[in-house]
């Protein structure tokens, strides 16, 4: 047997998490009507000053089920969703899953190229967006790409509150050629049946960012994303019926599994508020007290940064997780002396179905103390992690490899990619591309991603530990760091950064401030500041296009 194999991290797990019984195989919509039969009433939506019971919800998406098979719409057909966080996003999706059907979350900021991709790569047979996005593009792709069936949805049904810092204050437009959701969900009065879904069935068609060419669509299964959840609230220790608050996007497989499956898994309060904005992410805090959230490390950034942010807004929260990127131990103790909460990590990829690795709630991460990094967690219960060498031999602890994950949230596959399954997953192991180690208790390291590597004239820089350096400084905000040409040395350092508010970082002083904590050939040559960093809309730093820059 392995060293990974006999489990290291187990020994980190709370008496609580030992005793948990094992996670049923289930489907999510089995749980959602098992939410719906123990508590109807109970709000399972909150959005602005409106808000859904479970009973409501489970009416609405009935709705939605019936309309769909009287278009059409037939068991394993593909519903796309390109939505923002709204509560039609919700009985859009279990409306699909009631009909047999997958959905297909789509980043409703997909220009015509994207969204022909996603269209036609997954057969898409309905669609449903904001009605202003039907009339720009949506339509004109979705007849393209032989979509029949097409639905809308307002971002001001649910709620009478005109936030226009985050809804803006547009006129509603026409949907020619489109029904609205919210109106066949109410039409509908028959009779819905079940669909017979399996935890083998796919749930989710989730496509990838696209950060090495193409994006592919991962199949997450709907034993992948009722495992998840139920293993999430597990090891997080989220008490049943609390309020949950989306911070990350629900199309992105954070949001749609670490906050929407969640908060189903625990008969909970799923809070909405359309997309980020840090003013009015604050308000919903105060309005509607949730007590967990995950979300990038951005969202955390902006909202330390926001001027009216103070620990009120955050004093109802039992637990905090960032994913994405972890957040450097500097902003971690900057972002508790201010607010009095510790934000733990969390680490998951769309074909892991989302967090694999994360920090218990009743733990704090450790940090390693010869590179300054903290770690993202243990795996959490079923999954194993392995640190591989290139040889593919693995890892002794401490030394650094390759993440491999094995465990029931690792996706069968790609959609219709046999090749690309084979090469990502050979074996049902995931190769996630992150380079990372692990210590003797089982807890987990990430260095960088492997494609990320500066090589300086034959040395190895890994941007993640310039990275740190950068936030210990008083006037960065955000700092992003990537290999730029260089005819002497092949490659060198340049870093990105934002300035904190009220302040103006001097290249210079970064520079030094760099070197005197790190060898020379790692610091930086060169700093540029920018207002803003680019970003994924899950909030990921783009070094792409920084690169791209030069």
């Amino acid at each position: 047997m392995s060293w990974y194999e006999t489990k290291p991290w187990l020994a980190q797990y709370d008496e609580l998490m030992l005793a948990a019984p094992p996670i049923e195989a289930t489907t999510l919509l089995a749980t959602f009507r098992s939410a719906v039969a123990g508590a109807p009433d109970r709000a399972a939506i909150a959005y602005f000053d409106g808000s859904l019971t479970y009973r409501e919800v489970d009416e609405l998406s009935d709705g939605v089920a019936e309309y769909l098979h009287s278009a059409g719409f037939a068991s394993g057909d593909r519903l796309a969703l390109v939505l923002q966080n709204i509560p039609q996003f919700v009985l859009a999706l279990l409306g699909a899953w009631k009909a047999g059907g997958v959905a297909v979350p789509v980043n409703p900021m997909y220009r015509e190229r994207e969204l022909t991709h996603v269209f036609t790569d997954a057969g898409v047979r309905a669609v449903v967006c904001s009605p202003r996005a039907w009339r720009d593009r949506i339509a004109a792709v979705a007849a393209e790409a032989g979509v029949p069936i097409g639905l809308v949805a307002s971002e001001r049904d649910f709620q009478t509150r005109n936030d226009e810092r985050v809804l803006g204050n547009p006129a509603r437009v026409s949907a020619e050629g489109a029904r609205d959701l919210l109106d066949v969900a109410r039409e509908a009065h028959g009779e819905v049946p079940d669909p017979g879904l399996s935890g083998d069935d796919v749930a989710l068609i989730s496509y990838t960012s696209g950060t090495s060419g193409t994006p592919k669509g991962a199949t997450n299964t709907h034993r992948n994303i009722a495992v998840n959840a139920a293993s999430l609230g597990t090891f997080s220790g989220i008490g049943e019926g609390r309020a949950i608050f989306a911070l990350a996007p629900l199309f992105h497989i954070t949001g749609m599994v670490c906050e929407l499956a969640t908060a189903i898994d625990l008969a909970g309060t799923l809070v909405l508020a359309y997309r980020f904005e840090a003013g009015v992410v604050l308000d919903a805090f105060r309005e509607t007290r949730p007590v967990y959230t995950v979300g990038p490390s951005t969202a955390y950034l902006a909202l330390m940064a926001h001027p009216d942010a103070t620990r009120e807004h955050f004093a109802s929260f039992e637990l905090l997780y960032s994913g994405g990127a972890a957040l450097p131990p500097a902003v971690v103790e900057a972002f508790r002396e201010k607010f009095g909460k510790y934000i733990r990590n969390g680490y998951g990829l769309t074909e892991t179905t989302a967090g694999c690795v994360s920090v218990p709630g009743s733990r704090e991460a450790p940090i390693d103390p010869a590179s300054g990094t903290i770690s993202i967690g243990l795996p959490v219960p079923g999954t194993i992690v392995r640190i591989v060498r290139d040889d593919g031999g693995e890892a002794p602890q401490g030394e650094p490899g390759e993440i491999v994950v094995e465990g029931p949230t690792v996706v069968p596959g790609y959609w219709n990619l046999a090749e690309a399954t084979e090469k990502s997953m050979p074996g049902g192991r995931l190769h996630t591309g992150d380079i990372g180690f692990m210590d003797d208790g089982g807890w987990v390291y990430v260095v960088d991603r492997k494609k990320d590597m500066i090589n300086a004239a034959g040395f190895k820089v890994w941007p993640r530990e310039v990275e740190d350096v950068l936030y210990t400084h008083q006037h960065v905000r955000e700092a992003a760091v990537v290999g730029v040409p260089d005819e002497y040395r092949g490659e060198t350092v340049k870093a990105y950064v934002s300035a904190r508010p009220g302040t103006s970082p001097d290249p210079d002083e970064l520079i030094a401030h760099c070197r005197a904590r790190l060898a020379a050939y790692k610091s930086p040559r060169s700093v540029e500041v920018l207002d803003e960093l680019p970003k994924t809309a899950s909030g990921k730093i783009l070094r792409r296009e920084l690169r791209a820059r030069g």
